[in-house]
């Protein structure tokens, strides 16, 4: 079935995210006139397009100019749109760094070892399953489990995340979901990571030193005042 602009629009908005392998996201990412039309539909209601290279979906998110009408109330800005607790999203920040960083890195280092040669076909080759690995839930639970409440606490939040379409458990691994690798504007949460105070942790526990960086003032305030600026306005 071939969409109209409009009737995919509401489909993406109603879905909440769509695959990239389905016919119609296929035409919104090399049709420049029928993206143009959707982007303006989205637009329209106050939402942008989610759309990486190597992630497997593309999703919707609030624009920048309408975040205060949904997540200011007046009295606080809101973490997210979808009730998720202080504890959930520093759990989802987590769940990214994890998940999503390395798999980056493995995705880069592919592109660059196939060349440059065929464009499309490296990206597809970047994006397969096998670039992106799980976490099992025991690790997880011995690394972290005294900084987000022991075991029921963080098998609470895991079952948030997971009706969110934001990670999925299998056989007690924590494998990304449709919506993980979009969460976070990458360009801008990755470098706070990898230089900051969660960076040190991350390397501390695989045996590797801390990085040694001038500016300590933020680390410390990461999880703090890091919201998922993206998935949570879907």
């Amino acid at each position: 079935m071939e969409f109209s602009p409009q009737q995919f629009s509401a489909r993406l908005i109603a879905s909440r995210y769509l695959p990239r392998e389905d016919n119609a996201v296929r035409r919104l990412l090399v049709d420049l006139g029928f993206r143009q039309e959707v982007e303006a539909n989205l637009a329209a209601c106050g939402l942008r397009l989610l759309d990486h290279p190597f992630a497997a979906y593309v999703a919707v998110a609030l624009m920048r100019e309408t975040e205060g009408a949904v997540f200011d109330d007046g009295e606080q800005w809101q973490s997210s749109n979808i009730a998720l607790p202080k504890d959930a999203i520093a759990l989802l920040v987590v769940l990214w760094a994890l998940i999503i960083l390395p798999k980056r890195e493995r995705q880069l280092g592919r592109e660059v070892e196939d060349g440059q040669g065929d464009m499309f076909g490296n990206i597809v080759k970047a994006v397969g399953e096998d670039v992106s690995r799980g976490i099992a839930e025991n690790v997880l639970l011995e690394d972290f489990g005294k900084l987000f409440g022991g075991k029921g606490r963080i098998s609470i939040n895991l079952g948030v995340l997971s009706r969110l379409g934001l990670i999925e458990r299998r056989n007690k691994v924590i494998c990304e979901g449709p919506l993980l690798d979009l969460v976070f504007d990458y360009a801008e949460m990755a470098p706070r990571i990898i230089h900051g105070a969660m960076g040190d942790l991350i390397r501390a526990q695989n045996g590797v030193a801390p990085l040694q960086d001038a500016d300590d003032g933020d680390d410390d305030t990461l999880l703090d005042d890091t919201k998922p600026e993206d998935a949570s306005d879907v």
